[in-house]
């Protein structure tokens, strides 16, 4: 696997293919590895498909300090300058969704077009994982307890539930923290690059109902549904989501 150093981060990443860019932004705590079926399926069609490992993520270096949404933005930035992709397709899954948001509105001209996978846009359960955070640093108070490990997990099972904070390590309890504070759904009347936005009716990470309000809220997107699919269409669907982006571009 190839790797780059960008701002002294040595990140890995995966190239499928040759033909026109299709950059890919994974979603949190993922990695380009969950990516490689749709990946073979684009670049099978004459698609030169770049895959990285964000930093933070899979086999890339580890943050040495929290990092933001703009942080990652600049990474990506730079990223594709390195990389030479010129004009490119973009792709973001989740909280891969929200960082390409970002990119097309800054760099619309090299942006073609812009896919929104269950992007994680609209941040209305901010206040929910907030309040996970704080149970889990208070959980974290116990850990001299003899019975701690079972203690965690029944607390994560039964009162957490679902927050990708309580799975974070080190630095990247932060990230996950800014990440999630941040608004971007604002920006998506700005968006000016032609927009798919692909959704699974199922989707129980970033509801449905999402879908649709960015839709609405970026002037002349078309929202593809899956009917039937939840929110890792990468894995679940990989043959439908590469059909739908395919009869999209």
């Amino acid at each position: 696997m190839p790797e780059i150093t960008i701002n002294g981060i040595t990140t890995r990443y995966q190239i499928f293919g040759e033909g026109k860019p299709f950059l890919i932004l994974h979603g949190w705590n993922s990695n380009s590895d969950r990516w490689t079926a749709v990946a073979e399926l684009l670049s099978d069609k004459g698609y030169k498909v770049i895959v990285p490992d964000l930093p933070g993520f899979g086999q890339s270096e580890p943050l040495q300090v929290p990092w933001n949404t703009n942080k990652y933005i600049t990474w990506i930035e730079q990223f594709a300058k390195e990389l030479n992709l010129g004009n490119y397709y973009l792709m973001g899954h989740s909280f891969g969704g929200a960082l390409a948001l970002k990119v097309a509105i800054k760099h619309a001209q090299e942006v073609d077009k812009l896919f929104l996978v269950s992007a994680a846009i609209i941040r209305k359960k901010t206040a929910k994982k907030g309040i996970s955070a704080k149970i889990a640093k208070v959980v974290g108070l116990f850990s001299f307890l003899p019975y701690y490990p079972l203690f965690r997990k029944a607390v994560y099972k039964f009162i957490i539930r679902k927050s990708d904070y309580v799975y974070a390590n080190g630095v990247m309890k932060q990230t996950y923290l800014n990440v999630v504070s941040e608004d971007v759904g604002f920006q998506l009347p700005f968006t000016k690059v032609p927009t798919i936005i692909i959704w699974g009716d199922k989707d129980a990470d970033t509801p449905f109902e999402e879908g649709k309000i960015i839709n609405d809220k970026i002037k002349n997107s078309k929202l593809v549904v899956i009917p039937g699919a939840g929110h890792r269409l990468n894995k679940e669907q990989p043959e439908i989501l590469s059909e739908k982006i395919l009869e999209n571009i």
